[in-house]
């Protein structure tokens, strides 16, 4: 790892009620890094934080938080809008919140285009379906909206968005955890490819799943209730020693298996035991708003 892109050195992320991401710390260069973890883990927390997109009330706090040779912690916003979307990029999970329902695909395309780069009109043309050629979709899909996209569509086109202007840094925040295995190992080749392709990508990926990511990252961490608990080269997972990492090793898909598959070791029983109360309510009052003849009245129940 000789050009460090990412480091981050004791990264932790408060709300008033709890910490979600507790002294986290990893560099990443010109590699692939997993960040693996149950939900609730602090994965997509951590991927938020990376891109500078911790909202109030949480707070991000961090011995060092370098992105790019930027401190993450003091950048202004103007420093935000012309790193993302340019030399970093994410890939979120659900197309459903991350495109523009309002703005054609083509249109969403050619927005990141103008805002990093100077392109002719029909530079930007070639260029926005080339990206769509790359992921598989047809030109057809540039005229539509995110909203007649179906969930794989939108996950291509997503990856389309990302891969544009060509990032330094490309994040993916569990990008095929709603789609089925023949297209989400579609998906993971489209995402690996390009990152392979340029001598400057690197990717940090947080999947759910560790199946199939042996042979995509360079290392993982691993995470749990907001910490890492875990981290070793890819190639090393099958000797973990941590119960946790045994535990998520175990619970991998696969064909055969056997009588002990998925069944948590005794040191995770006892660690859930232990684990402070996730969700304490009172006083919730629920109010529902249904629309009845058009946008003309409410009726509130």
């Amino acid at each position: 790892m000789t050009d460090i892109r990412l480091n981050v050195q004791g990264l932790s992320i408060d709300y008033p009620s709890a910490r979600v991401v507790n002294d986290l710390s990893f560099t990443l260069g010109n590699e692939r890094l997993a960040l693996v973890g149950e939900s609730g883990s602090g994965k997509s927390m951590t991927a938020r934080a990376l891109m500078g997109l911790v909202r109030r009330p949480g707070v991000v706090s961090a011995g060092a938080l370098n992105v790019l040779g930027h401190d993450a912690l003091t950048l202004s916003s103007r420093g935000w809008r012309a790193l993302r979307g340019n030399d970093m990029a994410m890939v979120l999970q659900d197309p459903r919140y991350a495109l523009n329902p309002v703005l054609s695909i083509q249109a969403q395309l050619e927005e990141a285009l103008t805002l990093h780069q100077r392109l002719n009109r029909r530079q930007r043309l070639e260029a926005v379906k080339a990206a769509v050629a790359a992921v598989g979709l047809d030109l057809p899909v540039l005229a539509r909206y995110p909203g007649e996209l179906s969930g794989g569509m939108g996950q291509r086109v997503m990856i389309a968005l990302a891969l544009l202007n060509n990032p330094k840094v490309l994040i993916a925040d569990e990008p095929t955890s709603a789609l089925d295995a023949r297209l989400r190992n579609q998906i993971l080749e489209l995402l690996v490819e390009p990152v392979r392709a340029a001598p400057d990508g690197d990717a940090a990926d947080q999947p759910r799943p560790a199946a199939g990511r042996r042979a995509l990252p360079s290392g993982v961490l691993v995470m749990y209730q907001g910490a890492q608990v875990d981290g070793m080269a890819a190639r090393d997972l099958p000797a973990a020693t941590h119960p946790y990492t045994r535990t998520l090793w175990t619970c991998r898909p696969t064909r055969r298996p056997t009588a002990g598959y998925c069944r948590p070791s005794t040191e995770i029983n006892l660690l859930r035991r232990r684990r402070m109360t996730v969700v304490n309510l009172a006083g919730v009052t629920g109010h529902f708003r249904r629309l009845n003849g058009g946008f003309r009245r409410q009726l509130q129940r």
